[in-house]
């Protein structure tokens, strides 16, 4: 990782950069349509670039949810995204990281993640996640349903998780 890469909240001059980005990282999977609306919805949208020279080469989105019964809110990290040429330079992890120090203004005391166990393990999300996703997600992908309680706790929510319009599309969930 470079010392002149530089993290820093997204800004509409920023759109197109970010789905350059997306479709770079992962050719076989089209998320531009989701970071795209989460973009320009903004509200309840945090999201972070990393900035090298005038290159963004990383990008993180969290998105403020609520849980049903008891409406308390949380955020749901994701997508995540690094350049192929910085990747394993601790891009991500920056993002990460500098993300869950910026909720604490959404007063969220979890956050909530599908990803690879291993990567976010090491941040101490919490495989198996009790709190329902919007969609039935596979079996095989159970351990990838993961939660990160701010407090330090290790006592997970319970119910189902509230997603915003952006988050809705089934295939985001079980595809």
């Amino acid at each position: 990782m470079t010392e002149e890469t530089d993290l820093r909240p997204s800004t509409e001059a920023d759109i197109q950069s970010i789905e350059t980005l997306y479709r770079s990282a992962f050719p076989e999977e089209d998320l531009v349509p989701l970071v795209r609306q989460l973009l320009r919805a903004r509200d309840g949208v945090l999201s972070l670039v990393a900035v090298s020279g005038d290159d963004i080469v990383g990008h993180v989105i969290y998105t403020r949810c609520t849980v049903e019964p008891g409406g308390h809110t949380l955020a749901l990290l994701g997508p995540l995204c690094s350049a192929r040429s910085v990747r394993k330079q601790g891009i991500g992890s920056r993002l990460v990281r500098a993300g869950l120090e910026h909720l604490a203004a959404w007063q969220t005391v979890q956050v909530l993640v599908l990803g690879d166990p291993e990567y976010y393990g090491r941040f101490g999300f919490m495989p198996r996640c009790p709190i329902a996703p919007p969609y039935e997600i596979p079996e095989d992908w159970a351990a990838a349903w993961q939660f990160l309680n701010l407090d330090g706790s290790k006592v997970p929510g319970t119910g189902r998780l509230v997603v915003p319009p952006p988050w809705q599309e089934r295939t985001l969930w079980i595809d």
